[in-house]
């Protein structure tokens, strides 16, 4: 028989480890990079771009260019954070033990 105290106790535990990790999470910032470097985005937790920085010599390219350019850096900071947020939560599923009998209720 399980007992429902102890996965209760499971849960509340997994429950705080996540809102520890969004928290750090939030606070996070990463660099997107795009054009070996030519353009670099600053980016936190929460998705807010907090830099951009354009090498001088992108400033006598296409307009189109420099857009593109900028468009594959944010995407860069993105997929960097998705990472992250990948690494910090995933692993906490695996941290929850429940009997190998155990249903939920849905």
């Amino acid at each position: 028989m399980t007992d429902l105290n102890e996965i209760m106790k499971q849960a509340k535990k997994m429950q705080e480890q996540f809102q520890d990790a969004q928290s750090e999470l939030k606070n996070l910032k990463v660099l997107g990079e795009s054009g070996a470097g030519l353009v670099k985005i600053s980016m936190t937790g929460r998705h807010d771009v907090s830099s951009v920085s354009l090498d001088q010599s992108l400033l006598s390219e296409d307009k189109e260019v420099i857009e593109d350019l900028v468009a594959a850096a944010v995407n860069d900071a993105v997929r960097k954070l998705e990472e992250k947020n990948k690494e910090a939560l995933g692993g906490m599923a695996g941290n929850f033990k429940l009997p190998a009998d155990f249903k939920f209720p849905f």
